[in-house]
């Protein structure tokens, strides 16, 4: 203890690599080895098959994800924001469940179209639908919880977008929100805004500099979906082995709006990023969550993520951020609703 103290850069980095996906598999199936050894290796297989039959959609997820950075088709996002505002909003949900960007890649992005002029209404429609699918998170969804739930987590991204596009465009129309903006001053690791001018190469291959995004892009999201997905099945095995199947059906299971209410309730500040939380819920479901919860959770904890939260705190003021929340909450517990009912 004392030789920590002492170095407190080698303090951090401990620190740090405890908070990694890596340390929480450890210590959980060490927890397991220790606690109940008998079903060790019940829970490892279970793990290792959940994430074996998954490995098609992430090897897929990895290489589209890497072609799109290669050849630059971001851009295209923001033609979505010219025209009539209709369009615009119509657009933008669309376009919102097909960027390819990171958390980190959207608040520079924002910030441009609003300080271009673009209208709060489609800002908020690409807002709202563009944390809660992109093509990886489809891919992983269908994987662990099939095609129907994806698909319809698909369907609510955009109608949530042009749900809080068109309740904004009203508001707007009554003078409310006429300047949204804060002070923003974009950081350097975040790179700049919209370009409408830039065109996408979709032979990336022919360019060097694309052909080391594609392989940088590659590696790094290989990394970064096996790790998280690896904890989020080791994570659903200790649900499915140990979690009351009867404790899930009385919170979150049957029939009715309360249970659907509920998981949106406890998803918004109980987010898992969208890597994670498919193989979680798709345990909770065959504890006796309901359909129309896990979809009613998914998309609040979506919505409601770090990232994305402080994307929208950093850049647009506290009536719009609230609007930005009313508007996620209300949207998932919809969506789970219709969901249930189909």
């Amino acid at each position: 203890m004392a030789e920590l103290t002492q170095n407190p850069g080698r303090s951090a980095s401990l620190l740090k690599m405890l908070k990694t996906p890596w340390a929480v598999i450890v210590v959980a199936l060490l927890g397991v080895a220790v606690l109940d050894p008998d079903n060790l290796r019940g829970v490892v297989e279970f793990a290792v098959k959940a994430l074996a039959h998954t490995g098609q959609y992430i090897l897929f997820a990895v290489l589209l994800l890497a072609y799109l950075k290669a050849t630059g088709a971001e851009v295209m996002v923001a033609r979505a924001f010219v025209g009539r505002e209709t369009r615009m909003i119509f657009l933008a949900a669309m376009f919102g469940g097909l960027a390819p960007f990171c958390s980190c890649e959207v608040i520079p992005f924002i910030a441009g179209l609003l300080a271009l002029g673009a209208p709060l209404s489609a800002v908020m429609a690409f807002w709202l639908s563009s944390p809660l699918i992109d093509p990886p998170t489809l891919l992983i969804t269908a994987g662990a919880l099939g095609w129907p739930f994806a698909i319809g987590k698909a369907v609510a991204a955009v109608a949530l977008g042009l749900f809080g596009g068109f309740v904004i465009k009203g508001l707007m129309s009554r003078g409310a929100f006429a300047q949204p903006l804060r002070q923003y001053k974009p950081s350097g690791c975040c790179g700049s805004g919209p370009k409408e001018e830039e065109k996408p190469v979709w032979k990336f291959w022919t360019e060097p500099a694309r052909r080391t995004v594609f392989k940088s892009e590659f590696a790094s999201n290989a990394v970064f979906l096996f790790k998280w997905l690896a904890m989020a099945y080791v994570l659903e095995a200790l649900l499915v082995f140990y979690v009351p199947a009867d404790l899930i059906a009385q919170l979150v299971g049957g029939e009715g709006v309360v249970p659907i209410a509920t998981a949106a309730l406890v998803g918004m500040p109980a987010y898992l990023n969208s890597y994670v939380a498919p193989p979680l819920l798709a345990g909770l479901m065959e504890q006796g969550m309901s359909a129309g919860a896990a979809m009613a959770f998914m998309v609040a904890g979506a919505v409601s993520s770090i990232p994305a939260m402080a994307a929208v705190w950093s850049l647009v003021k506290p009536r719009v951020f609230a609007m930005y929340l009313g508007l996620g909450i209300s949207g998932a517990i919809m969506a789970g609703i219709l969901f249930q009912m189909i």
